[in-house]
């Protein structure tokens, strides 16, 4: 990637999360660092309003709920865990709705868990309610819902969480913010030959054997958990910098082109690794059958599929399940994410969608298909 490429990636960026750890958080455990919020929050409301998308993936609750507690270390027990998370939460969310505030920035908070990301259903509602929130000009703060998950706690980490939100809003860009500048070749710590890496490519297995080491005690991540997650957000086309969180105006500089920390680039663009995904999808649920004026509308107007174009639904889905949109000839013309299920789409077929309430009691979306959750194959 040219000098000119890499510097473009986050001033490019429209939609980026960032992410930042305990120890930056909670200043090595000390309690919620305000300066230090308060300086991102900053930062993050002058990008909002030069009119990007920002999401913040904060770690912090158990730490701060540690300190709050009066506990020095970590506890390994599940139940101190989730007790430590609820009190420090607290605290973790009204400091970030306090400075997003004092910035003119509307906040909300939104607890996930693996296992929302993993079901079809709740991504698809989790990322509704996302990218509603954007929309609306709110930042979402989002944090592992460490109250209630169990295994999460012990073997989970927020930087997995923050490139899984990163593919799930479709973000641009990955900022994950630490105690580190970011990677070297080696631990700089114990070996003093160790080299800086400006930028490599995400998912390079070299990367991998340059982490190594493991988190401190007030986190439970390490190198290697942000280079994984690197890994992860390029899946969908997000590229990853990993930075100092306490370099000055950080976020700012790296989104006016300044090279900042440790660039991991993803090989593909956001769009097409979409795309590519549901493209590859080997096994379908279901099928939608449209008719003739559907055709020309989708395939060469970018449109997105309405109930009233539909003629016929084949199969057994559900909400966020991938399925296959015919045209009246049985041939595919496209695949996309389903917004509502099989049985639902049957009620909807040839319905305009200011019926929708009426014939199912709630409205998810307007449309069966949204055209960013659609990629034509014929």
């Amino acid at each position: 990637m040219s000098v000119k490429s890499a510097s473009s990636v986050l001033r490019d960026a429209r939609r980026i999360v960032v992410k930042v750890g305990s120890s930056l958080v909670t200043n090595e455990g000390r309690g919620l660092d305000e300066e230090a919020i308060g300086e991102w929050c900053r930062q993050l409301a002058a990008l909002a309003r030069d009119g990007r998308e920002m999401v913040m993936v904060s770690s912090g609750a158990i730490a701060e709920g540690m300190k709050r507690l009066g506990w020095s270390r970590r506890p390994h027990e599940v139940h101190e865990l989730q007790a430590a998370a609820a009190v420090g939460q607290m605290g973790l969310a009204q400091m970030y709705e306090s400075k997003l505030r004092e910035n003119q920035l509307g906040s909300a908070q939104v607890l996930l868990t693996h296992a929302d990301l993993a079901d079809r259903e709740r991504y698809l509602n989790a990322r509704t309610t996302l990218l509603t929130l954007l929309g609306l000009g709110v930042l979402p703060v989002i944090n592992e819902n460490d109250t209630v998950v169990n295994d999460e706690i012990k073997f989970g980490d927020n930087d997995t969480l923050g490139a899984l939100v990163a593919n799930l809003v479709e973000a641009d860009a990955l900022v994950i913010l630490t105690d580190q500048k970011g990677l070297y070749t080696a631990d700089p710590r114990k070996n003093p030959d160790a080299k800086f890496v400006h930028e490599a490519q995400a998912g390079d297995p070299a990367l991998e054997a340059m982490a190594g080491g493991v988190g401190s005690s007030i986190g439970s991540g390490g190198m290697i958990t942000k280079i994984l997650a690197a890994k992860r957000a390029a899946g969908s086309g997000a590229s990853t910098v990993i930075a100092w969180g306490r370099e000055p105006d950080a976020l700012l500089r790296l989104t006016q082109g300044e090279s900042i920390g440790t660039l991991l680039v993803a090989q593909t663009p956001k769009h097409q690794a979409r795309k590519r995904w549901m493209a590859d999808h080997l096994q379908l649920r279901g099928a939608v059958t449209v008719d003739a004026g559907a055709v020309p509308k989708l395939r060469g107007e970018g449109k997105s599929l309405l109930p009233i174009g539909m003629t016929a639904v084949d199969g057994d889905f559900s909400r966020g399940d991938v399925i296959a949109v015919r045209g009246p000839d049985g041939k595919e013309l496209a695949r996309g994410l389903a917004n509502y299920s099989s049985a639902e789409a049957r009620l909807l077929c040839r319905k305009p969608s200011a019926e929708i309430e009426r014939l199912l009691g709630y409205v998810a979306e307007p449309e069966m298909v949204h055209r960013d959750n659609m990629v034509l194959t014929g």
